[in-house]
């Protein structure tokens, strides 16, 4: 498989030039997937302007002066994408990964306070040999739960889609936000990527169709959309009040 992709073909979420170079490097196999990320290479050259040219990026991430989530990353390919928390302290970069209204990756400031944490979103849940429960969350992340007993309600309170803040220091989970009706949601994809609404009904379809949420925006205005493209960021006001979303 080519390490390179041309730039023309790029995924959409990219906000590059498209005729600058003719390739544009492909993100390693990782936390995120193709179409929703971006290689630490492309973020620093090409979206934050901290480098002229490849080399020159290259060297800066293999000086181990990149970290994200928290850890130190060397690998110019490596994939960051959504709520993914970049910094590079030397020059006072600290960056929040978001999907602006366009679909495009975006890098918003975030204050030190805030990035001590970081929200995921529960994809789904697996139960592990001797009953302890783990959960999968959006971006590859693993979290396990001991429990004494997986199928006591009590036991397990987490669903699928409810969001977590978790201190990157020690991955302890510091609040549990549940995907319910009346919780706050940033939409991630379709017509309303981007936009932050209240959940007002989440309609369960018995099929293969997805389940559907409406929602109601800060004008007031109701919309509906998949459960797919819903991340829950609160209850009553969003946990990182200091991030303006895009």
């Amino acid at each position: 498989m080519s390490r390179h992709a041309k730039r023309l073909m790029a995924p959409r979420t990219l906000q590059i030039p498209r005729k600058e170079h003719k390739f544009i490097v492909k993100p390693s196999p990782g936390p995120h997937n193709y179409e929703t990320s971006v290689p630490l290479l492309i973020a620093i050259r090409d979206m934050l302007g901290l480098a002229t040219n490849a080399r020159e990026t290259k060297k800066i991430i293999k000086s181990g002066k990149v970290l994200v989530d928290a850890k130190v990353r060397k690998d110019h390919k490596f994939p960051i994408g959504l709520m993914d928390i970049l910094e590079i302290p030397e020059a006072e970069i600290l960056k929040i990964v978001m999907i602006n209204r366009k679909g495009k990756i975006v890098f918003e400031d975030i204050s030190k306070d805030a990035s001590r944490t970081k929200l995921y979103k529960i994809r789904n849940k697996t139960i592990l040999r001797g009953g302890n429960l783990q959960l999968n969350l959006h971006d590859g992340t693993n979290l396990l739960i001991p429990v004494k007993d997986s199928r006591d309600p009590e036991e397990d309170i987490y669903g699928t889609r409810d969001t977590l803040v978790v201190s990157l220091a020690n991955k302890e989970i510091e609040k549990h936000i549940k995907y319910n009706e009346g919780s706050l949601a940033y939409i991630t994809g379709g017509s309303h990527r981007g936009e932050i609404a209240r959940i007002k009904e989440i309609k369960k379809i018995r099929s293969t169709i997805p389940n559907e949420v409406v929602l109601e925006g800060n004008d007031g205005t109701a919309f509906e959309t998949i459960e797919e493209y819903v991340f829950i960021i609160g209850e009553e006001s969003p946990v990182l009040p200091e991030v303006v979303f895009p």
